[in-house]
């Protein structure tokens, strides 16, 4: 195989590294690569820890052909798997592992899928209208867009793609798909801009963007597999294991942050001075809310403009017992045990 298809410079590899640096140097160390993609990320794990084993996922089998040759030479330490990543309790089980101690997600579009145009995702290239990351299996966005009823595609541009003119952007396909089925990204490209007010065209990049969003997410049941994949992934950590999360919209980062901060929380009673056995936090923040791109990540690699990252680490069994328990419950907001609906923990300010 020769060359992968796309560029690929992973985001924010050195804050990633630094962050996962304490678990990846645990003895027994293995790391998780949710989204493997083309390997850097994965790479940069494996040269940097030689006693490192990686499990990669990823649903894509191009990208897992590509990361093969990648990361051949380490080959003895590494098993790359053809699965989504909330299959993770599986994937662990079938390789005979119970806990994982770094784990790693990079959300999104993947170099691969956006550089080609053939798989359907770029707007601003004509393709067959696809957008699987799957290519093996499940619906295409030609099917979404064409045999879809018009509200269930109104409330998907709305939802997925926090799209404005849904009402309009459909009216627009469903007039069309009735003279002649849409078949490719340019021609729902410029369906999309002519149902754009042209006040509206001026700003926020090219006005197709939020539906190609909207469909990829749907095409992929992309929140719906994050949201039991986070929580998936939190129970399989090791005590003392981190993860990292990059995402690069606000839908998956909100999912993100509310299944990482639910267990930074205490769920015993309120107002109890002493915490009860088994209802303490499980996560330490590792970040103040999510952490942006550094202006030079952005300059070096434009496409991470658009991240956030979140970092936790799982409490170890041992690191609060007894009166440290009770003088973090007594500490903590003035007192006042857990928190109250509606009170922030530190570090889970506003994004």
């Amino acid at each position: 195989m020769g060359e992968p298809r796309g560029t690929h410079v992973p985001v924010l590899l050195e804050r990633c590294l630094e962050l996962l640096a304490p678990a990846l140097d645990m003895p027994g160390a293995v790391h998780v690569d949710f989204t493997l993609g083309l390997g850097g990320h994965a790479e940069a794990v494996l040269d940097r820890h030689p006693d490192v084993v990686l499990i990669g996922l990823d649903r894509d089998t191009e990208a897992l052909a590509h990361s093969r040759q990648r990361l051949a030479r380490f080959r003895a330490r590494t098993h790359l798997v053809h699965a989504v990543y909330d299959e993770l309790p599986q994937v662990l089980a079938d390789l005979g592992y119970e806990q994982f101690h770094s784990g790693l997600f990079d959300l999104g579009v993947s170099s691969l899928q956006l550089d080609e145009a053939d798989r359907g995702f770029a707007y601003a290239q004509d393709a067959p209208l696809d957008m699987r990351m799957d290519q093996t299996k499940g619906t295409t966005a030609e099917e979404v867009v064409n045999s879809y009823e018009p509200g269930e595609l109104v409330r998907i541009l709305r939802q997925y793609g926090e799209e404005k003119f849904a009402t309009r952007v459909v009216s627009t396909i469903v007039r069309e798909r009735a003279k002649a089925r849409i078949t490719s990204t340019s021609r729902l490209a410029e369906l999309v801009k002519e149902s754009i007010p042209a006040a509206a065209r001026r700003t926020g990049g090219n006005p197709a963007k939020r539906t190609f969003q909207a469909l990829r997410i749907e095409v992929n049941g992309e929140l719906a597999t994050l949201a039991s994949a986070v929580p998936a992934a939190l129970d399989a950590l090791a005590p003392e294991g981190r993860l990292v999360v990059m995402s690069y919209q606000s839908l998956e980062d909100r999912i993100v942050k509310r299944a990482l901060t639910a267990r930074t929380r205490s769920t015993g009673p309120i107002d109890l001075p002493v915490e009860l056995p088994g209802t303490g936090p499980t996560l330490r923040l590792l970040t103040k809310g999510s952490e942006p791109p550094t202006d030079e990540e952005v300059e070096a690699n434009p496409r991470a403009a658009s991240v956030k990252l979140r970092a936790v680490e799982r409490i170890g069994q041992n690191t609060a017992t007894g009166a440290d328990r009770e003088r973090s419950r007594l500490s903590t907001h003035g007192g006042r045990g857990r928190l109250r609906p509606g009170e922030r923990n530190e570090g889970e300010g506003k994004a």
